[in-house]
């Protein structure tokens, strides 16, 4: 422990950065600031008053945590690392969270771990980290598979070197996690969106921290941290007009012998009614209205989203679950125009329908309106890509 008797105290302020009223301690070791917020300003001053005694008794201070010897804690009362808390976050959200929320937590979180850690000797690779995070120490116990030998030194290691989660309450060290995020982990820049998501991960994981009195407010609130900008817009030079929409979707049952043809009927749900891919991948026949002439209608019910199995309540590629952003049961009509009408009708026709109803049995990972590489390689072949232009 590395310590000093250079301190300096500042009066207690009020906390301009929170929405509900708190107040910070702020002093100063070894030139090195510190803080600690306290809902109360006599909490705050009860703190302060600590601090000052200590320092007139002649008490030297911890430069790393800022505190005197006698307010230390003993390595037994330091409570969770941040490794053990993650895997405390991620159990209790498992239940309630569909299969891709999981793996966005995972996902976050594989991120966030190996950025607190201490700098002990032998650490592995970034990647043998991540990996161990990803295959057993982030799921829950019931699904974590035998490690080898290899992966279970990296685990040792990890569970070692895993800071206390009290630890996080120090900028410097939370700054840490806010940087490990804004970047790949092929160390490129982050898509904004992705920032943001992997943030809000980190956001309630130190909320379920004070919610379990393991810290005593949100240190992350306190970070001055300008997130990047996501844009909203719509680039109209990548909306996809109905001429190239209709070459695109020709291009689809170009594809393999059968799985084009059966797949264009899912892409045109996604492009003449705007399903999501899990919403097109759920539809069933009971759900569609199909008459011989005329606009149809469309009666959403249950979603197929896609998430690696390992993160899924059934062990497949998809679950069953309730519309996005709506209540269990409910519903979503959408009117459908004729021609999609008619492309429905030529596939259950053709193809008919899965013993449970549903019109597209074979289901490829989609991404979003996007149509992926290898159908443009095939309409280029037959002069298609040309009209698209």
């Amino acid at each position: 422990m590395n310590t000093s008797y250079d301190v300096k105290f500042w009066e207690i302020r009020r906390n301009p950065t929170s929405k509900t009223p708190s107040y910070v301690t702020r002093w100063k070791v070894a030139g090195k600031v510190k803080s600690k917020t306290f809902r109360t300003k006599e909490l705050a001053n009860s703190f302060l008053s600590d601090l000052r005694r200590a320092a007139k008794d002649g008490e030297a201070f911890d430069i790393a945590t800022g505190l005197p010897e006698s307010m230390m804690q003993p390595p037994s009362d330091l409570g969770p690392t941040v490794l053990s808390f993650a895997q405390e976050y991620v159990a209790r959200r498992w239940k309630e969270s569909a299969a891709r929320t999981r793996e966005t937590d995972t996902y976050a979180l594989m991120a966030l771990v190996p950025a607190f850690v201490k700098d002990l000797p032998g650490k592995p690779d970034d990647a043998e980290l991540r990996e161990v995070l990803r295959d057993h120490a982030l799921l829950p116990a019931d699904r974590r598979a035998e490690l080898p030998r290899n992966r279970a030194a990296v685990l040792r290691w990890l569970e070692t070197a895993s800071l206390p989660l009290a630890d996080l309450q120090e900028a410097g060290v939370l700054r840490r996690g806010l940087d490990a995020i804004s970047v790949t982990f092929a160390g490129k820049k982050a898509a904004a969106n992705t920032v943001l998501r992997k943030r809000e991960v980190l956001n309630h994981l130190l909320e379920l921290a004070v919610e379990e009195k393991v810290l005593p407010s949100n240190p992350l609130r306190e970070i001055k941290w300008t997130p990047p900008k996501s844009t909203e817009a719509v680039d109209p030079r990548t909306v996809v007009n109905p001429r190239q929409a209709g070459a695109l979707l020709a291009a689809v049952s170009y594809v393999g012998r059968s799985r084009g043809p059966r797949m264009m009927a899912l892409y045109a749900c996604m492009y003449y009614a705007a399903l999501r891919p899990e919403e097109a991948a759920g539809l069933r026949r009971e759900n569609c209205q199909l008459p011989d002439e005329g606009w149809g209608m469309l009666t959403l019910e249950k979603a197929r989203p896609q998430a690696n199995k390992r993160y899924t309540d059934s062990g497949e590629a998809h679950d069953e679950r309730g519309l996005k952003h709506r209540a269990e049961r409910e519903t979503r009509p959408i009117p459908i125009p004729p021609v999609l009408v008619a492309i429905l009708r030529e596939h259950i026709k053709r193809y008919g329908v899965a013993d449970d109803g549903r019109l597209f049995r074979a289901i490829v990972k989609t991404c979003g309106s996007r149509v992926p590489k290898q159908l443009l390689v095939r309409a280029d072949r037959r002069g298609v890509r040309r009209a698209c232009r």
